[in-house]
């Protein structure tokens, strides 16, 4: 019985993460714009909320943002930074893993938060960013 029923929570795992993974690849194919807007992010909190999100390119590149950071920081506006899944996917839809900072950055609102690395990895963020910085205090 046991085993039926970890088989069912295995399979509603994938679908959410499935669901998720879409969510990501229909906002950056609604917002795809040259230059501007080429990744699509996609989280969802221990609520049950799903927010999404793309990055902000700019003419100079060390102020472009990323769509990770865009979509925690609509979660936090909401109040909801209980990150329990995250996937970015590029405009092809194609999923990527998050940049340093960006593991920095979910790590720090989340650390032990998912990440879809690709179609059949997923992995907790601290595995993505061993010895992570900590402040001291």
């Amino acid at each position: 019985m046991k085993v039926t029923h970890n088989n069912t929570e295995n399979m509603n795992s994938e679908i959410r993460n499935q669901e998720l993974v879409e969510s990501a690849r229909a906002i950056i194919a609604t917002r795809f714009k040259q230059d501007y807007h080429h990744i699509g992010c996609a989280l969802r909190t221990r609520s049950g909320q799903v927010f999404s999100a793309v990055h902000l390119e700019a003419n100079v590149g060390r102020i472009a943002v990323c769509a990770e950071a865009v979509t925690i920081g609509m979660a936090a506006a909401a109040g909801d930074t209980e990150i329990e899944t995250i996937v970015a996917v590029d405009y092809r839809g194609n999923i990527v893993s998050p940049c340093g900072m960006c593991r920095e950055l979910i790590s720090d609102y989340a650390d032990d938060c998912m990440v879809i690395v690709s179609e059949d990895v997923i992995v907790p963020i601290l595995e993505l960013l061993p010895r992570k910085y900590t402040r001291q205090e």
